[in-house]
């Protein structure tokens, strides 16, 4: 219906337009809040495995500690006996020098008896 230019619409029309503003309104509300549970849920869900894994983290982490420290007991029996490998490799080589001056020693004792003793007699053949 028309007057004087204005477009006027039906009633009917009116209803449908309210009508699927309507149904938008209430799909675009149930969406809202289906996606505002799950996400909801999805948290809860994350805290959930936060908090699980938090304590398998810290029950691995007491785990290592103990590993640890295990560890530094065997390092401090190492640095032990590093220390008595030194003092035995300090005794070897205090060996070392006095066989050196002792060996330098028979040397020089060998090369007197040899003065005294003189030139070893030679053997000759007679020609036949």
């Amino acid at each position: 219906m028309r007057q004087n230019g204005d477009v006027f619409m039906s009633v009917e029309v009116l209803a449908v337009i309210i009508a699927a503003a309507s149904l938008f309104v209430a799909l675009g509300g149930g969406l809202f809040a289906g996606f505002a549970w799950m996400l909801r849920r999805m948290d809860e869900r994350f805290a959930q495995a936060e908090t699980s894994i938090n304590e398998r983290f810290n029950n691995v982490d007491e785990k290592f500690d103990k590993v640890d420290e295990k560890f530094d007991k065997v390092d401090k029996k190492f640095d032990k006996v590093d220390e008595k490998f030194d003092k035995v490799y300090a005794m070897f080589d205090r060996v070392h020098d006095e066989l050196h001056d002792l060996r330098t020693e028979l040397t020089e004792v060998k090369i007197s008896v040899a003065r005294l003793e003189g030139p070893s007699p030679r053997l000759i053949w007679p020609r036949s």
